[in-house]
């Protein structure tokens, strides 16, 4: 015989809430960290003004694509490694932010067996 096991939280308790604004806090710092060292990148090896690295960072790491040209040998083998790089962190932070949502799918349809 089986039956659904006490009712689990709902989506605006705090057993969502918290591993949810965790898992948020997580993405932000890594994708805050890895934006920092790509405009870093783009400003001292690529030769790209602030705001231009910050654009050229913004758009690698979501994907999108370099902005400007690259002329140096450097600046194309720090894009490509920072290019490699940006797509991981991406991918953890999605996974960070949708794994309490994951969690919280698998206590919905969890069903016990009484054996």
């Amino acid at each position: 015989m089986t039956h659904q096991s006490a009712k689990a939280p709902n989506l605006l308790s705090s057993h969502f809430n918290r591993p949810y604004f965790r898992g948020v806090g997580v993405a932000s710092a890594m994708l805050g960290a890895a934006l920092l060292l790509g405009v870093a990148g783009y400003h001292f090896i690529a030769e790209l003004g602030w705001i231009d690295a910050l654009l050229n960072a913004a758009m690698i790491l979501t994907g999108m694509g370099e902005i400007d040209p690259l002329r140096s040998d450097a600046a194309k083998i720090f894009a490509s490694a920072y290019a490699l790089f940006s797509g991981i962190v991406f991918l953890t932070a999605a996974g960070a932010i949708l794994a309490p949502m994951f969690h919280r799918v698998l206590h919905k349809f969890h069903i016990e067996v009484q054996g």
